[in-house]
């Protein structure tokens, strides 16, 4: 079981490595798509990415609220729980 810190640190590795994001800019209020510029396309890697991580399949919709860092974060923490 993970906790949030360690998802977060997980999440954080995959948003500086495989988008060039600059770990500064990552908090938990960050938004995704404004403040960390990905686009649709990044958001679809970073579901592959996610579901590596965890081993569990995640369902496109369940990440179509997905606004913030922390959200990603919750989301994550809701499938690692099942």
């Amino acid at each position: 079981m993970q906790s949030r810190e360690q998802i977060l640190q997980a999440l954080t590795r995959i948003l500086v490595d495989e988008f060039e994001i600059d770990e500064a800019d990552i908090s938990p209020s960050a938004s995704l798509y404004e403040e960390l510029d990905l686009d649709s396309i990044d958001a679809i890697d970073l579901v592959i990415k996610l579901q590596q991580m965890t081993g569990k399949k995640i369902k496109p919709e369940e990440f179509k609220a997905v606004r913030t860092v922390d959200d990603v974060v919750s989301a994550i923490e809701g499938l690692v729980e099942e």
